[in-house]
């Protein structure tokens, strides 16, 4: 005779004399309640109505389901809380926690509200692969991405909420390897990295990103590098005048066109620069003898010999731009900025995008949020754990929705005090 069971309730393992028994009775429940201060913090930046500004959107609006804000908070906020693939949203849709979520980008619309799920897969594959140009007789990709207005946001996010201007600014130049498992693209084989891959640039300032751009690896890593340099520190000298810049990057950034641009520029570099017999240039030295043998390190620089001792410049100058290397490390493995699947390099730039701005919304609730915390130094994906996923019960009313957190939350306190601090900023959306 076969056991009768009922199909609602779950038998586990006894404890002791007692039974345990679960059913699936217990509301609407998500992951993913500490979002709501990525939202909270997106309401009071505006930053998805800015993302969107630097899209065209050539829908009917009479036949649009989702406005363009829920659509680019919808990619964000879903790299930034852990889900890199767009198959996640299909799921992601049925919650009402995510519908509220995306509501950030849209604060007082319709189509932000109850009404509709957030958009699913599909619809954000077609933002992703619209092309440069809105192709006649086009039926489905019609958000065209304006890059350039994509560039500029990004510098233009670091200098609002930055603060007042500075003395000097340290930017880092770097290039890293991006491994492709597919025929993208722009695929090709890079000699030192051993694989096919990408080789994105970014430039950093301390945490945050002013730049990230995609790059075939057929190439120098400089290469490029003077015309993004041109672009980022126009724009700061243009809200910044009398800001200035000292660069810093490895031996692969060394190269004539770089040095020279910066001289003309009036901006300081400290570049390292590999063994060679001529050196021309004001040089810093270190030498160091390691098993396989002499390894020695030199630093080429505008500043003169008057200004620091040589091992400040190379111990505290030079090697802090070290740090810049845990920040790519965060785009790649917290915000997934190497989930570059698709097939053109227009699309895959898109991606790497909407990780920078997920990264940088991250960035300024660390840098905002949790200053002075235990947190404070934290990388994204320790606060993505210790702080974004909490369990949270959602029941909706017509005068409210109510949001029942876990009252075992180790962070409770750090969670209202984040909270506090992101409401005295005011509301833009």
């Amino acid at each position: 005779m076969t056991t009768e069971c009922s199909t609602g309730r779950l038998e586990f393992a006894g404890l002791r004399r007692q039974r345990v028994v679960g059913r699936f009775d217990g509301g609407e429940l998500g992951s993913d309640g500490g979002g709501l201060l990525l939202r909270e913090l997106a309401l009071r930046t505006g930053l998805f109505r800015r993302l969107s500004a630097c899209f065209r959107d050539h829908r009917d609006p009479r036949r649009t389901q989702h406005a363009l804000e829920v659509l680019l908070a919808a990619r964000v906020l879903g790299l930034a809380l852990g889900y890199e693939d767009l198959n996640d949203h299909d799921t992601l849709r049925q919650s009402r926690l995510w519908s509220l979520l995306c509501g950030a980008a849209g604060r007082g619309r319709r189509r932000a509200s109850w009404e509709g799920w957030p958009p699913g897969k599909s619809t954000l594959n077609r933002l992703e692969l619209t092309g440069a140009a809105l192709g006649p007789g086009e039926r489905c990709k019609k958000i065209v991405a304006d890059t350039a207005r994509l560039d500029a946001l990004l510098a233009d996010l670091f200098l609002d909420w930055h603060g007042a201007q500075p003395e000097r600014i340290v930017l880092d130049v770097d290039a890293t390897d991006d491994p492709l498992h597919g025929r993208q693209e722009g695929r090709f084989f890079h000699g030192y990295c051993r694989s096919y891959c990408y080789l994105p640039l970014y430039i950093f300032c301390g945490q945050q990103l002013l730049g990230a751009r995609l790059r075939t690896a057929d190439r120098d890593a400089a290469e490029g590098t003077v015309q993004e340099l041109e672009r980022i520190a126009g724009r700061l000298r243009e809200r910044w005048p009398g800001v200035e810049i000292r660069l810093r990057g490895d031996s692969g950034f060394c190269r004539e066109e770089l040095l020279a641009w910066c001289e003309a520029q009036g901006v300081e570099y400290v570049l390292g620069i590999a063994q060679n017999a001529r050196l021309k240039r004001s040089l810093i030295g270190k030498a160091e003898h390691l098993p396989r043998g002499a390894n020695p390190r030199f630093v080429v620089t505008s500043l003169g010999a008057g200004r620091m001792a040589a091992r400040t410049l190379y111990e505290q100058v030079y090697c802090a731009r070290g740090d810049m290397e845990n920040r790519i490390k965060e785009q790649q493995l917290a915000l997934f900025a190497d989930r570059t699947s698709a097939h053109t390099m227009r699309a895959n730039q898109l991606r790497l995008y909407f990780a920078s701005f997920a990264y940088a919304l991250l960035e300024l609730l660390r840098r905002r949020g949790l200053r002075g915390t235990r947190l404070a130094r934290a990388q994204c994906g320790t606060i993505r754990l210790k702080l974004l996923k909490i369990g949270v019960r959602i029941r909706v009313s017509v005068r409210a929705v109510r949001l029942s957190f876990d009252e075992g939350f180790p962070e409770a306190g750090l969670f209202g005090q984040v909270l506090a601090r992101l409401q005295s900023l005011p509301l833009r959306c």
